[in-house]
C-alpha cells in the first residue's frame, strides 16, 4: 500500500514537510484549492511552489478548483507525479489530456455524492481515481464509511472496461479504516500523521 502525507491540517506547513521528507512516505499530497469549488481556499501558488526547498519527494496534487486547465501548467513545473482534477468540473476530457501533455500521470477525483458510473467515459485516458472519502475541502473530518462500498463498486467498473487505474482514497483515513480499504493502491493521509509525533510510525500503520 502506498502512502500520499497531506500537509492540509498542519499548522507550520514547512516543518512538517521537512519531518516527512525524512520519512518514507511515497508522495506528497498537495492540496490545491480556489475557494470557489469548495468554500476553503489554500496558500497562493507563488507560496506553494517553493515546497521543493523543504522536501524532494514526488508531488501528488489534488485541484480542487472550478478551472484546473489554468493551474495544470503551473503546477506541472514542480516534481510532480500525479495531478488530480474533480470529475464535478467541466472540460474534464481536455484537463486530462493536458496533464498527459506534461508527462504527468492524470488523476479523476470523486465527491462522496457522485455516482462511480461518471468515470466511464473517460478511462481510457485516466491513470488514477481518488475517491474521497469525506467532503472535499477541509482537513481532519470523520470517515465515511460508504467510502468502502465505493470502493468495491469502483474496482467492479475498472474490472468490466478492463482498466488498469490507481485507486486512491483520501479523507479521514486512519489505521482502523485502512484494514477496509486494502482493495485501495493508495491511502492518502493529512491529520493522522501530522497531528502526530512520530509520523513515520503512522505511516507504517497505513501500509496494510
Amino acid at each position: 500500500m502506498k502512502v500520499s502525507a497531506s500537509f492540509l491540517s498542519s499548522y507550520n506547513p514547512a516543518l512538517d514537510l521537512t519531518k516527512l521528507n525524512d520519512t518514507d512516505v511515497d508522495y506528497i499530497h498537495v492540496d490545491f484549492m480556489d475557494g470557489k469549488f469548495v468554500s476553503n481556499k489554500t496558500m497562493p501558488f507563488r507560496q506553494m511552489k517553493h515546497i521543493y526547498e523543504y522536501t524532494s519527494k514526488r508531488l501528488d496534487v489534488h485541484l480542487m478548483v472550478e478551472k484546473p486547465m489554468k493551474w495544470i501548467p503551473k503546477f506541472a513545473t514542480l516534481n510532480t507525479e500525479f495531478i488530480t482534477i474533480h470529475i464535478e468540473t467541466s472540460n474534464v476530457k481536455e484537463s486530462l489530456d493536458l496533464i498527459h501533455s506534461y508527462a504527468i500521470r492524470a488523476g479523476v477525483c470523486l465527491k462522496l455524492e457522485t455516482p462511480i458510473e461518471e468515470l466511464v467515459p473517460y478511462l481510457a485516458d485516466i491513470d488514477y481515481i481518488l475517491l474521497m472519502g469525506v467532503e472535499p475541502g477541509m482537513g481532519g473530518q470523520d470517515f465515511q464509511e460508504e467510502t468502502i462500498t465505493r470502493l468495491k463498486e469502483l474496482k467492479k467498473v475498472l474490472k468490466q472496461y478492463k482498466s488498469k487505474a490507481l485507486i486512491g482514497i483520501d479523507g479521514g483515513i486512519n489505521c482502523e479504516n485502512a484494514r477496509k480499504l486494502k482493495q485501495a493502491d493508495m491511502l492518502v493521509a493529512g491529520y493522522y500523521i501530522t497531528s502526530s509525533d512520530d509520523f513515520q510510525k503512522q505511516i507504517d500503520t497505513l501500509r496494510v
